[in-house]
């Protein structure tokens, strides 16, 4: 995690483990060193961090919340840039189980919250550059994070994420750079292990107040593992006027396109430990893929109306396509209730958030209102043609699901700020309501329509106090309320297979409670916090039949836990970073579940006691940065307890332990300045399973990670 440009290695910091990376370094010396430099001052100054993902600017040691920050360096240097598991690692409290599958998104949680997502990320708030990544009913995705124009990412775990409504686990919200300047051209790229590439070319600058920023890159890969090969095209531009007669106008336009992602779906346990590079049988028999195109465009205004008060307005609009090809057997798509096996829908969206902020003394207040809107047309179709001894799979058949959806979300809020001295009191309150509806053109017979109507409402406070006994140290405490409406997805299915919405199946609602400590000295910087959660209503898998997934209640889980990070920086030439967290999450509460499919009622106890599926109880990272002559080493490692594959804790990933190390050199070519990276992952080629599908009803749980891979890349700047 950075802190300060001013805290910087100069071009970037390093690491030890120089023996594992001798190859490495002579790529590195293909060109002219740089010139010897000065020797580096010995004391490294940790600057004010200030955060904005709590709504509103403020310093960090004042925020009564877990929040990290990472910072452009952190992002970039030696990194892929592809995956936001790449960054996110280093934040406790926050696991992040890459899948190594395009077809899928990333599974990320926060203190337990979002882990059972079997697709997508679920439970968190996602936002680029001020736009929501999250749909209103909770579900988001991250593939198009734009990770090489990333300035920051800001992780806001604990109770002041209820601010945000519904889905609020947690926070990611990630800025790109947007500064006026001299024009700057980069093409960076890089290449690797299992036909792994990227390349892009990126613009910025301005005059000001203008400024702008363009990128566009690809990123193709072949996958370690069968049927998994996968491209990537996006498009980033954001533009400003920041002394317009409105005040600061921010515009911003993102643009991903993911054609024919294959997907090797999940393993067995035999098939994983026979061999991990295969792909699920039944994947190269319907040709599992999924192809992915989306759209945002986004602008933010920030108007001074005084000097004590301040309005923000954020619109956005976009459009999500998806096609996504399924495994579904042919006997259960046979089911006059069944959706098919092949899924497409068109989604447009969009919403608006305006905020006006007043200061008065002491005191800061904020009102504000937040609204969205998804409309969507999905269609099901069979995932074959014909019939024995003609029949095709993997291919568009009949029509078995027409629908349209509409999710409508409303929240007002309100949030406080009062200086006592050497104490702040934050306080705050959101009332949201989200509102679902679906029409069914597909009707089959009489009592088959899928039509229906829900509304869930929720009032999520939260109060926060901090104190400053020192100008570098605060303590704090906190409490908010949560609220988790469920999905469409998990909505649209009833238990006992009857047509319409699941009207038993209700909301989650938690109590979080948080005590923390923060530091910041000139070569230290040290993070704590101790949490518990109880919540009532978490939504859990209950039955599988005829394609249809349906879910149910479970009346009570608990998490508690304690998360830490220390970073060290004893001069410009060496850093270390530790983060860890401890989680015990449990189900505290008996509920039944199905066995395998097909399961028309569950009668599977799941005992009070069992662990959240997905959530390692311990994680560690441990990064060391070393330069050595004109290279910059960098090694860090990854630990991380088991994971539990499903409510009834019935299977294991088991825990691991990897190390990765990388280097990088900026050189001399002529007027140009170069900047050459190269890295290996999984160094010692350990066999793990870097997720695991929850409560997948095949027992297809496990997604292994690949073995030692290899990078090499460029940055050039002209």
């Amino acid at each position: 995690m950075r802190t300060d440009a001013s805290a910087r290695l100069d071009p970037a910091r390093g690491a030890g483990g120089a023996a594992a990376v001798l190859p490495v370094l002579a790529l590195l010396g293909v060109l002219a060193p740089l010139p010897a430099a000065a020797q580096a001052a010995a004391a490294v100054e940790l600057s004010p961090v200030v955060v904005t993902a709590t709504r509103s600017e403020r310093l960090l040691l004042d925020v009564p919340a877990a929040v990290d920050l990472i910072e452009r360096e952190a992002i970039r240097d030696g990194q892929w840039r592809i995956n936001l598991s790449e960054s996110l690692v280093r934040v406790p409290g926050l696991v992040v189980l890459n899948r190594h599958n395009y077809a899928q998104d990333l599974q990320i949680s926060i203190r337990g919250f979002g882990s059972r997502a079997s697709f997508g990320v679920r439970g968190l708030r996602l936002i680029v550059d001020g736009v929501p990544a999250t749909a209103p009913d909770g579900q988001g995705q991250v593939s198009h994070f734009p990770l090489n124009l990333a300035e920051r990412i800001e992780v806001l775990r604990g109770p002041f994420s209820a601010l945000y409504g519904n889905a609020a686990g947690g926070v990611i919200a990630l800025t790109t750079e947007l500064a006026p300047g001299e024009p700057r051209f980069e093409f960076a790229a890089a290449a690797g292990s299992h036909d792994t590439w990227r390349a892009g070319l990126s613009a910025a600058g301005g005059r000001d107040p203008f400024a702008y920023t363009l990128e566009a890159g690809r990123f193709s890969a072949g996958g370690e593992r069968a049927h998994s090969a996968a491209s990537r095209d996006t498009l980033n531009l954001r533009a400003a006027h920041l002394d317009s007669p409105l005040g600061r106008v921010r515009l911003s336009l993102n643009s991903l396109a993911m054609p024919d992602s294959q997907d090797p779906l999940g393993l067995t346990r035999d098939q994983w430990q026979t061999d991990p590079t295969q792909a699920a049988p039944v994947a190269l028999q319907f040709n599992t893929r999924k192809t992915t195109r989306q759209t945002t465009l986004g602008a933010e205004v920030q108007s001074a109306l005084s000097p004590a008060s301040a309005l923000t307005t954020a619109l956005w609009i976009g459009t999500r396509s998806v096609v996504q090809f399924q495994s579904i057997p042919v006997a259960v798509q046979a089911a006059p209730t069944s959706p098919g096996g092949v899924i497409d829908f068109d989604r447009r969206f969009g919403g608006a958030d305006v905020r006006l902020a007043r200061t008065a003394g002491d005191l800061t207040a904020t009102l504000g209102l937040s609204f969205e809107r998804a409309d969507e047309d999905r269609r099901g179709f069979n995932n074959f043609r014909g019939a024995a001894p003609d029949l095709q799979l993997g291919v568009r058949g009949d029509l078995r699901r027409d629908e349209t959806n509409r999710i409508d979300s409303v929240g007002p809020y309100a949030q406080i700020e009062l200086g006592l001295g050497a104490w702040r009191l934050h306080a705050g309150v959101r009332a949201t309501e989200v509102d679902f509806r679906s029409s069914d053109r597909f009707i089959v017979g009489a009592n088959r329509d899928d039509s229906g109507r829900r509304s869930f409402s929720g009032l999520t406070p939260s109060i926060g106090l901090v104190l400053r006994p020192r100008a570098a140290v605060s303590l704090y405490a906190s409490y908010g309320r949560g609220f988790e409406t469920p999905t469409f997805a998990e909505l649209a299915y009833r238990a006992d297979g009857s047509a319409g919405f699941n009207d038993e199946l209700r909301a989650a609602h938690s109590h979080n409670f948080e005590i923390g400590a923060k530091a910041v000295w000139e070569r230290l910087r040290l993070n704590g916090a101790v949490f518990a959660v109880r919540t009532r209503d978490d939504i859990v898998a209950r039955a599988n039949v005829g394609g249809r997934a349906s879910f149910g209640n479970a009346a009570r889980t608990r998490r508690e836990g304690l998360e830490a990070s220390a970073e060290w920086l004893p001069d410009r030439r060496r850093s270390l970073l530790l983060s860890a967290a401890l989680l015990r999450a449990r189900f505290e509460s008996q509920f039944l579940t199905c066995g395998p499919p097909p399961c028309a009622a569950p009668t599977v106890p799941v005992p009070a006691g069992n662990r959240l599926p997905a959530v390692p109880e311990a994680t560690l990272f441990v990064q060391l940065r070393q330069r050595l002559g004109e290279v910059d080493l960098s090694a860090q490692a990854q630990l991380q307890s088991a994971l539990y594959v499903d409510d009834r804790n019935s299977d294991r990933a088991p825990g691991y332990g990897v190390v990765s190390v990388a280097a990088a050199r900026t050189v001399e070519w002529g007027h140009h300045r170069p900047r050459l990276f190269a890295r290996i992952d999984n160094l010692f080629d350990r066999r793990y399973a870097g997720s695991v599908i929850v409560n997948e009803g095949n027992r297809r749980f496990f997604e292994p990670a690949p073995g030692r891979s290899l990078m090499a890349g460029i940055d050039w700047s002209f």
